[in-house]
């Protein structure tokens, strides 16, 4: 099938498909007047595609297990792996943004927010070799 068609069926831009085919999730072979022709199951694979997107799966990995998937003697198992995986990662995520959260939150109304924390204002690392010039001074 021609790509007009695969993006209508898939409910994509040309512009998609095209981007996929360079970055090789797709591949059609081209017609001798240099039109694109695609096996029918591309529709299937690029819904497959947008789904893995939507929960949270870059290009990349989906490029990278794509093929084991379809060489998977038990696909559901192999999938729930991936989402194993997936949900570790994600929870590892939300741990990371909530420390950062939680530090943020206590940056709030310190008045120099960029301050390190634990350190009286003018003492961090880099103001110490100039306080101690200072008081030798004095």
């Amino acid at each position: 099938m021609r790509i007009g068609e695969l993006a209508a069926q898939a409910g994509m831009t040309r512009d998609t498909i095209r981007f996929y085919e360079k970055v090789g999730l797709v591949t059609g072979r081209r017609l001798p007047n240099g039109y694109r022709d695609f096996p029918p199951e591309t529709v299937v694979w690029l819904q497959y595609v947008r789904t893995a997107q939507a929960l949270g799966f870059s290009l990349a990995e989906i490029a990278r297990n794509g093929e084991a998937l379809r060489e998977a003697p038990d696909t559901a198992e192999a999938l729930s792996t991936l989402f194993e995986e997936k949900l570790r990662v994600v929870d590892t995520r939300i741990a990371e943004l909530t420390a950062l959260r939680a530090e943020l939150a206590t940056r709030v109304g310190t008045g120099c927010p960029l301050r390190p924390t634990g350190r009286p204002a003018g003492t961090d690392a880099a103001s110490a070799p100039a306080e101690a010039n200072a008081l030798s001074r004095a």
